[in-house]
């Protein structure tokens, strides 16, 4: 009788696991579904910009990359020959 019971229980958790799989997959459907948020947002005056070193926020006046002009070109920006950016 002690088998038969636990044959049982052993069936019953079987149909329970079978039973909760496909429920679990139609949950994490919608989940996978959603889209990618900018990671950075800038400031009122500064313009986001996906530069190849990284994501940056720029304004006239900064510090920039002298042989990397067509890059901030592509925001409005140019960088002077004194290493600062200011708006095309």
């Amino acid at each position: 009788m002690r088998h038969l019971k636990t044959r049982t229980a052993a069936l019953f958790a079987a149909l329970a696991l079978v039973a909760a799989v496909p429920a679990a997959s139609v949950d994490a459907a919608p989940v996978a579904s959603h889209q990618a948020v900018a990671a950075k947002t800038c400031s009122a005056g500064y313009t986001h910009a996906n530069l190849s070193w990284g994501e940056k926020c720029l304004r006239a006046g900064q510090f920039c990359k002298k042989d990397a002009n067509a890059e901030y070109h592509r925001y409005g920006y140019h960088c002077k020959r004194d290493g600062h950016l200011r708006r095309r």
